[in-house]
């Protein structure tokens, strides 16, 4: 057992913040209050005048299939033969002794929703894990979380000479999947138990079954408003679940994303505008969001930026005026509904797993050192 005692608690839950212990016990909190009995032999970790966090949780990136310092011929993230790729497991690419994770799990960064990348307009699936482990199995928290698809420049220019050469193109490729999908599940279902009468097997289609069961959401790669709006159109044409990355040009479209009620992750901002799609990015858009009342979560898209500076760019939406409690919430709560896993991590509550984050002073800040990282109730 481990006690984290008299630290000041930010459970990113309620915006009040209290001194007290936290009492964490086979890897889950066990409890939270105020001189909490202590069996013998308790680890003690004395957090007086220290902060208290929820493990930092990253909602949308590729660490682990684009790693530290790989180069070209190690990056796993995007199949660049073929446009439509939704049976492919964004856990079968991730190289957990990446040197990524160490460096993100040290700056409190304790769990990551990693995938598949935007050159495809169907990318595969994405699964989320703690940043601490050698083998992939042994840090899953929730593996096929959502099904990568991709709007924008990205597909467009990896397979222009190919096939893909315009927006339309792009949603077309879309809906003919979702399409096919959608009649070859009812086909299924009609045959039985009947072989003869099933379709012919298809890996593709079946990937993309639970998408259309409402299962799992697309995970949609969109920046421009455009595509924000196209996105959304053909997720009601086929009435399934979405949450939107990158939402670059999100503050331009403030109300009618405050209509939409789906989750939104923003980012990379911390990025020059390499491509013209991103000629509109601010650090105004998360705290934005966040006002109107959407679900926002903010993210690095690592390693575009590396994965240790989400909390650095949770301070600079701060800085940009983002509220500082719903900057917390952005990369700890947030996310971790995005992803579909605040059972377990995101906040500091009974039950959910001890990925604690124990620092001198408020992480947005540069000056602050993280002083202690739990993951499942062992400092990494």
């Amino acid at each position: 057992m481990l006690c984290v005692r008299n630290g000041w608690i930010h459970d990113a839950v309620c915006e009040e913040v209290c001194q007290g212990d936290i009492l964490v016990e086979n890897g889950k909190i066990k409890a939270i209050g105020e001189h909490l009995d202590m069996k013998e032999g308790v680890q003690i970790v004395d957090a007086k005048g220290l902060h208290v966090y929820p493990g930092f949780v990253e909602a949308h990136g590729h660490i682990g299939l684009d790693g530290y310092g790989i180069g070209y011929e190690g990056m796993d993230y995007n199949e660049l033969n073929d446009i439509v790729t939704p049976h492919l497991r964004g856990i079968d690419g991730v190289k957990p002794m990446d040197a990524a994770f160490s460096s993100a799990a040290k700056a409190g960064v304790t769990c990551v929703c990693t995938g598949p990348g935007s050159a495809n307009v169907l990318g595969g699936t994405f699964v989320t894990i703690k940043t601490a482990g050698r083998r992939v199995e042994d840090m899953v928290v929730k593996d096929n979380v959502a099904m990568k698809c991709a709007f924008g420049e990205n597909p467009k220019r990896v397979y222009r000479e190919k096939k893909d050469s315009c927006r339309m193109s792009t949603a077309a490729f879309l809906r003919e999947m979702l399409f096919r999908t959608r009649e070859y599940m009812e086909k299924k279902e009609a045959a039985g138990d009947d072989l003869f009468k099933k379709p012919a097997f298809d890996m593709k289609l079946e990937a993309l079954i639970p998408v259309i069961k409402g299962e799992m959401p697309l995970k949609a790669h969109a920046h421009a408003a455009e595509d924000i709006f196209t996105a959304l159109r053909i997720a009601r044409e086929f009435d399934v679940k979405i949450t939107l990355e990158h939402v670059t040009e999100g503050h331009l479209i403030v109300e009618e994303l405050a209509k939409e009620n789906v989750p939104l992750a923003v980012g990379p901002t911390l990025t020059s505008a390499s491509k013209y799609e991103l000629r509109n990015k601010s650090w105004t858009t998360p705290g934005a969001l966040a006002a109107a009342g959407c679900q926002v979560s903010i993210i690095t898209d690592s390693p575009v930026i590396p994965q240790e500076y989400l909390p650095l760019c949770a301070g600079l939406a701060v800085q940009a005026g983002m509220d500082s409690f719903a900057a917390l919430q952005a990369v700890t709560i947030n996310p971790a509904r995005h992803a579909g896993i605040a059972d377990r991590v995101g906040s500091l509550e009974v039950g959910k797993d001890a990925d604690l984050v124990i620092t001198d002073g408020c992480p947005f800040e540069v000056s602050t050192k993280v002083k202690h990282v739990f993951i499942d109730g062992k400092e990494v």
